[in-house]
């Protein structure tokens, strides 16, 4: 294949106008689960979760390739999946060390068993290849409202949460000192972060989550630190990242996650970029201002 093939088989833009409107629910869904990811992935990146996400999406894989084998809704088995994970890592995996080791047990045992339910799923290979790489240029009207609804309830509660929990990951014992429920606040994020990763498993697949989940946070979070421009920031690089590879994957015959893992990697390189480029500023003016301010030797 020539390198004209290949461009022409990533960038197709023939009668991309009339293939708008086919992905006006995608367009839609990607929108509200940019907000829900670029939302929880701050509290990802400020409580250390990466790995978890990883350890996560392994199980809502598995939840969703049972319920592809069984006839049942997708979303609905991805949720089941994410939500035994998340609450056995946040009820076990109370420190960091327990929570690793607990994660890196449940990875392959959900892998396993998401191999499992596809060799035994006789239907079509798209349907299979689709819940590793992410399908979303094909959701249909009932799965548009039910991932609407998903969100939305994801939103409310972490609008429910949100001030207690931020105290709780910027200094646990403080705020348990205050008396706040810092363990119930943790495993009620897990279940919630359980369910984003399960809604962002349609858009990117099981394998690649951590760039809609976890990349537009740690992006966001090499600009700014301040706790209302952070959560803003990181939601727009989410959408954009959704919308992005949405737009690009309907021009072409690749499927969307390579398109959104690669607006997610290059937004965390120009942030990173700036955000080292501040640091180097910043430090050469407090050097000036403190040689200029220093008293000259005698």
């Amino acid at each position: 294949m020539t390198a004209a093939d290949m461009w022409q088989q990533m960038f197709d833009f023939q009668d991309y106008g009339a293939l708008l409107g086919l992905v006006r629910n995608s367009l839609i869904v990607g929108g509200a689960l940019g907000l829900v990811g670029g939302l929880t992935g701050v509290f990802v990146v400020l409580r250390d979760l990466p790995f978890a996400v990883h350890g996560i999406s392994e199980l809502s894989f598995a939840g969703a390739s049972a319920a592809l084998l069984l006839g049942m809704n997708v979303v609905a088995g991805s949720i089941a999946g994410s939500l035994i994970a998340a609450l056995v890592i946040g009820v076990l995996g109370a420190r960091a060390r327990d929570r690793n080791s607990i994660i890196g047990i449940l990875m392959p045992f959900g892998l396993g068993l998401g191999v499992l339910f596809l060799a035994l799923y006789k239907g079509r290979a798209a349907n299979k290849f689709g819940l590793l790489t992410g399908q979303i240029v094909a959701v249909d009207n009932p799965q548009t409202g039910w991932m609407l609804t998903v969100s939305a309830l994801v939103l409310i509660a972490l609008a429910v949460i949100w001030r207690p929990l931020t105290f709780a990951s910027a200094d646990a014992q403080v705020a348990q000192a205050r008396g706040l429920p810092v363990r119930g606040l943790s495993v009620a994020f897990m279940l919630l972060l359980g369910i984003t990763i399960a809604l962002s498993v349609q858009v990117v697949g099981a394998l690649l989550v951590l760039s809609l989940v976890v990349t537009p946070a740690a992006a966001a979070a090499r600009v700014t630190a301040s706790p209302v421009l952070l959560p803003l920031l990181s939601v727009l690089l989410a959408v954009l990242a959704v919308e992005g590879g949405i737009l690009l994957a309907l021009g072409s015959s690749i499927p969307i996650s390579p398109y959104v893992t690669t607006i997610s990697f290059l937004v965390y390189i120009v942030c990173r970029l700036i955000g080292t480029r501040r640091a180097r500023h910043g430090g050469s003016r407090r050097t000036s201002r403190g040689t200029a301010a220093a008293p000259a030797r005698v």
